[in-house]
């Protein structure tokens, strides 16, 4: 048996060898503890022993033990209701997790969970620790899917914004204190340095001055270079190259050659422990200011979780209450006195106010709000006291879904991204190979030279720019469109609608403002108008349609008596039908009465294209199989549709509109729209179809829309954008969604798409050019390792300060 000084799974020193052991893929292995050898033996069965393939060695943790009674509390209805998306029977919640360190550590877990039975999804964001986990709560519970973590050596704990941000000031402090550090050591290095340059180099005191400099040096290499040597070695264990490698070697490199001419007392050879702290100095200076960078770049989601507030005044038993906004539920009364952000989205009960939406909407101006008009959580109510009935609380409020698809998009990658994935492996090897071959060539003429030019090549070049290209523009470019209202789901959307060829509209809601009139109304003989409209009120009584809103609205404002509906049927794209005591009533389509065979339409063939020319809708009404009469429903364009329209033609995008409208209809209300394909009398499904044909002639598609029958063409598309205004289904659908329910933001989001894009490939060509500059200077021995670690940061600045001019490119 071979016995190891290591634990073979989180590489902490064994103190007693031989107490915990296990036979491991055949070999027996040594433990720190129980629980280390408990989690390797669940790896292991769960058939994830790949695991230490993938895990750079040593970045396992010790296994933190969690009360079994205290996971159990996490089921509980009263408990999730602060961090589930819903109580529904399909669940997702956002965990904070800790111990994890490296892309082994996201494989590990989302496939142990993978494992699970009731798991629906497991996806880890690396980068801000945190995993989005998604069950069936009537197939497992949450406390198992935390045990299940838990025993692969993670404690996942339900992510609080407060407390996400203590811990991101934690790194950041842990950073600025080795920074502080190799910043003091560098000081004072340099009077030892000046006193060596000033002569004390020839002098009997040339040895001690070199002993004072390594006293100096030798903790900070070890305490501020920790990080470069750590993730080196680590890598180097489990064949990873990491971009912290070439750093580690130049620094120790660097050192040791000068721990030799000191131990041995040369009196030719120079020692450059002063090279070794200023490096040090510089390259972790340049960390934090990207750190520093990185979190102003995605301020964004950080000041929308600010507009939340933390408390709430509920109305209990006629008395105004301060409780945690946690707790208040659906249904509630709260009291939002002036001056003060609203916790709830709901409807006013009493009282008016003006209320400032600008951080949600982008409008300076507040809207005045009056009893029955809706306020959203976040916003900040003006002079007024309000009572407002808490309609959607938490997690499910306007502004908690913003800032998810906020999450979502920042954390998802675009297809170019891939590049930069694919590169950034092999850019380390080709750094460890220049350097070897710059140490070789001038080996030959002086070591001391081969050795600082080799040194210098390791430090100067920089790969993290590659990782940096994509998410930082991203995270910009999200943080942008929310501000403007609009919101994009997944980064990949960007690169997508920076390409469109071609853009479909839906028209009905979409193109037009969805806010249906009726405005003509023409009835068989012995039957009056609200007669007619009663009819066709009754039936569209619980239907969510545009022109049932319209109907049911008319039929509203005239006091009309509806009638119990019976055998309600809906065919989409054409109709609906219902029974009405003994009558049976059809709504719909002229194609669809004829399709009915409905009697009494041929006759009124003039009367019809009279009113299509003039852009109203005809719709009609039957009663047991005989026509009883039509309404006129007008829906005019948005106001600005026409320049929008333009501009995208402008840029070379092809424009096309849908309807399920008869051709005239179509013709008449887009008249003043020019140049445009037009399709109408489009069924539900044949919309999707209309995507598929533009698609397979080679064109990249955008899909707008805002209603149940855009769905499937939405996710068809290349690109789908929803209007907020519209209904679920649609918005859960789409790339993008509009969150101001205007439509003129689909120019501004390709314009925002087409300068991220730009702003992408301007990313990877400077890293580029950064590095095919400075590389071969390097090489040739005319940058010093000192002017290597003050250039190497600046590739990865220059990404950062170029993506956040995505937000001032846009707003000019």
């Amino acid at each position: 048996m071979t016995l190891s000084a290591n634990c073979y799974h989180c590489a902490l020193p064994v103190e007693k060898l031989g107490l915990f052991t296990h036979l491991v893929g055949g070999l027996e292995r040594e433990f720190c503890c129980f629980g280390c050898q408990t989690v390797c033996q669940t790896i292991y069965n769960s058939g994830l022993q790949s695991f230490y393939q993938k895990m750079p060695e040593g970045e396992t943790s010790t296994p933190p033990v969690t009360p079994s009674d205290e996971l159990s509390s996490y089921d509980s209805d009263e408990i999730q209701v602060d961090y589930v998306d819903s109580l529904a029977e399909e669940r997702t919640i956002h965990l904070l997790v800790e111990g994890i360190h490296c892309a082994a550590c996201v494989w590990l877990i989302e496939h142990s969970l993978a494992k699970q039975s009731g798991i629906v999804s497991a996806e880890v964001n690396l980068t801000a620790k945190r995993l989005r986990l998604r069950w069936n709560n009537t197939a497992t519970n949450l406390s198992t899917l935390l045990r299940a973590l838990a025993m692969i050596g993670y404690i996942g704990v339900p992510f609080d914004p407060d407390t996400a941000e203590d811990a991101l000031a934690k790194r950041h402090r842990g950073l600025l204190y080795r920074m502080a550090f190799a910043g003091f050591a560098a000081m004072n290095l340099m009077w030892i340095s000046i006193a060596l340059y000033a002569g004390a180099d020839q002098g009997e005191f040339r040895n001690w001055f070199q002993w004072i400099g390594c006293m100096i040096a030798t903790p900070t290499l070890l305490y501020a270079g920790y990080p470069f040597l750590r993730n080196a070695v680590i890598g180097l264990r489990r064949r990873y190259l990491t971009m912290d490698l070439p750093i580690a070697i130049g620094a120790t490199a660097t050192y040791c050659y000068s721990v030799y001419i000191t131990s041995t007392s040369s009196q030719t050879g120079d020692v450059y422990f002063d090279t070794v702290v200023n490096f040090l100095f510089v390259i972790l200076v340049g960390r934090y200011l990207e750190a520093i960078s990185k979190r102003e770049a995605l301020s964004a989601t950080r000041r929308l979780l600010e507009l939340q507030p933390k408390l709430a005044t509920v109305i209990i038993n006629k008395n105004p209450k301060i409780v945690p906004v946690r707790l208040v539920k659906i249904g509630d009364q709260v009291l939002i006195k002036p001056g003060e952000k609203i916790p709830v989205d709901g409807s006013i009960l009493d009282g008016n106010t003006a209320v400032d939406e600008s951080m949600l909407t982008g409008e300076s101006i507040a809207v005045a709000k009056v009893a029955g008009d809706n306020v959203v959580a976040g916003s900040i109510n003006g002079e007024g006291a309000i009572t407002v009935q808490a309609e959607q609380v938490l997690r499910n409020t306007a502004l908690a879904k913003i800032v998810t698809l906020m999450e979502d998009a920042q954390t998802s990658k675009a297809p170019i991204q891939s590049l930069a994935d694919r590169v950034v492996p092999w850019f380390v090897l080709i750094t460890l190979s220049l350097a070897t071959l710059t140490f070789v060539y001038w080996y030959q003429t002086d070591f001391e030279i081969a050795l600082l030019a080799a040194t210098s090549v390791l430090i100067i070049t920089c790969p993290c720019a590659f990782g940096l290209a994509t998410p930082m523009s991203v995270a910009v470019a999200t943080g942008v469109g929310s501000s403007r209202g609009i919101l994009i789901k997944q980064g990949a959307a960007l690169e997508s609608l920076s390409q469109v060829s071609h853009i479909v509209f839906d028209k009905t809601g979409t193109l037009t403002d969805g806010n249906l009139r009726l405005v003509s109304s023409k009835t068989v003989a012995g039957l009056s108008d609200d007669e007619l409209l009663q009819l066709a009120a009754s039936v569209e009584q619980h239907s969510e349609h545009s022109i049932a809103r319209a109907i049911c609205q008319q039929a509203d404002e005239r006091d009309l008596m509806l009638s119990p509906l019976l055998e309600f049927m809906s065919f989409p794209g054409e109709g609906v039908q219902a029974n009405l005591s003994d009558k049976q009533v059809q709504l719909g389509t002229l194609t669809w009465m004829n399709k009915l065979e409905v009697s009494g339409i041929h006759n009124w063939h003039s009367e019809i294209a009279e009113i299509e020319q003039q852009g109203v809708a005809c719709i009609f009404v039957a009663v047991n199989g005989r026509l009883a009469g039509l309404l006129g429903l007008l829906d005019e364009l948005r106001p600005e549709v026409k320049s929008m329209i333009k501009a995208l033609q402008q840029q070379g995008i092809t424009i096309t509109v849908l309807s399920g409208d008869r051709t005239a209809v179509v013709h008449a209300v887009t008249a003043d729209l020019g140049e445009i394909n037009r399709h109408a009398e489009v069924l539900p499904k044949d919309k999707v179809n209309v995507v598929k044909a533009l698609q397979s002639q080679g064109d990249i598609v955008a899909m707008v829309g805002d209603g149940v029958n855009d769905a499937p063409a939405l996710i068809q598309a290349n690109i789908g954008i929803a209007l907020a205004s519209g209904t679920d289904v649609s918005i859960e659908s789409a790339d993008i969604v509009l969150s101001h329910n205007e439509l003129n933001k689909v120019l501004e989001a390709r314009i925002l798409a087409s300068k991220t894009l730009r702003t992408i490939k301007q990313n990877i060509v400077l890293s580029i050019s950064y590095n095919i500059i400075m590389v071969p200077l390097a090489m040739m021995a005319l940058v010093s390792p000192i002017v290597a670690a003050l250039t190497m940061p600046i590739s990865s600045l220059l990404v950062i300060a170029n993506a956040a001019r995505i937000r001032r490119l846009f707003e000019r």
